[in-house]
This record gives C-alpha cells, sequence and structure tokens, in this order.
C-alpha cells in the first residue's frame, strides 16, 4: 500500500507544478498551450496531437496500474522505480521553474528567450527528462504489459517531438542554440 501512496503523491506532485505553470502564465497573459494547434507545419501538428494522446493515455495506464495490479518484481527494483520516479518529478519541476516564462506546451508560434542555465546547462531537455523518468519509474513498481507499451510510446513520441523542436530552436536562436547544443546534451550531460 505504501508504494501506491507514494505512486500517487509522485503523479500528484508532477501534474501539478504542470498545471500551475499553466494558470501562473494564463495570469501573464501568455499561451502556454501551443500543443497541436497553430500555423505549424502538418508534421508537427500530427506529432504534437499523437503526443497528447500518449501522454495522457499514460496518465490512465499509470493510475489503473497504481490502484489495480500488484507488482511481482523485487523489492529494490520497485526502490529503483521510486527513485527514478522522484527524480523525474525533481527534473521536471526544476525545468518549469528555470524557464520561467519562457515554457510552452507544444512548439511556440511566438520567440521565446533560449535557457541555458540551471538545469539546463545539464540537459537541452530536463522537462522530457523528467517525463521519462517517471515512466519508467511508475514502471518499476508497477510493472505490466499495458503500461510498459503504452509508457514506450509515449517516450517515443516525446523523442519525436524533442526532434521538431531542436529543428525549431536552431531556425529561431541560430548561432547561439548551436553553440548550446555543441556544450549541452540532448538528455543529460555536458560536452568539453
Amino acid at each position: 500500500m505504501i508504494y501506491q501512496i507514494i505512486a500517487i503523491l509522485l503523479l500528484f506532485t508532477f501534474y501539478t507544478f504542470y498545471i500551475a505553470k499553466l494558470v501562473i502564465q494564463k495570469k501573464q497573459s501568455i499561451k502556454t498551450n501551443q500543443m497541436g494547434t497553430g500555423n505549424k507545419p502538418k508534421k508537427v501538428l500530427m506529432v504534437e496531437r499523437i503526443m497528447s494522446v500518449a501522454t495522457i493515455l499514460t496518465i490512465v495506464a499509470e493510475v489503473g496500474s497504481i490502484l489495480l495490479m500488484k507488482n511481482y518484481l523485487p523489492l529494490p527494483v520497485r526502490i529503483a522505480g521510486l527513485v527514478l520516479g522522484a527524480i523525474g518529478v525533481l527534473f521536471f519541476a526544476m525545468a518549469t521553474i528555470t524557464m520561467k516564462s519562457s515554457w510552452r506546451v507544444g512548439i511556440p508560434e511566438e520567440k521565446t528567450t533560449l535557457v541555458t542555465k540551471g538545469i539546463y546547462g545539464w540537459s537541452r531537455n530536463p522537462a522530457f527528462v523528467g517525463f521519462d523518468l517517471l515512466y519508467i519509474g511508475l514502471c518499476m513498481m508497477f510493472f505490466n504489459i499495458p503500461l510498459l507499451i503504452i509508457s514506450l510510446w509515449a517516450a517515443v513520441m516525446l523523442h519525436l517531438q524533442i526532434l521538431q523542436e531542436e529543428a525549431h530552436m536552431e531556425k529561431m536562436c541560430g548561432a547561439e542554440y548551436r553553440e548550446y547544443r555543441a556544450h549541452t546534451m540532448r538528455y543529460f550531460g555536458r560536452r568539453k
């Protein structure tokens, strides 16, 4: 029962940061959620819309797994999953806070500031790393095949979104982004 409570708290904390950021920016008249909308290329819109469906289905699968499934994986695996999930929440929280008013869901139509400090000095995509770590952690805590398949699908869609965002950032920020990309890894780490 303790793992269920902790997992629900992880999900609640993660999505509280997500929703709070949307609300805070809306009060500042910032259109944060631009996922699957606007005057974007069809491929970009398609990836964003499919990613939206994947992430929603992942939440449903995670909650269903937490409430309905028993996990027969060894205790150390479950503890490792809990730790990864908590690190995922931390990554996501730090990413949304560090981005300040530049944070968007989806590729923005307006120009935003390139953020390279804080956690963005160690990862070009810490919010996506947070999603992935939470997905992996919950799979380790409440393993079942449907959750694994949906989580993998969502992770692939997040990666496709990253590729689109990187192309957008290079077009928007040019040499500044290329310099940043040369020193900071896509997922985690620094280059010399």
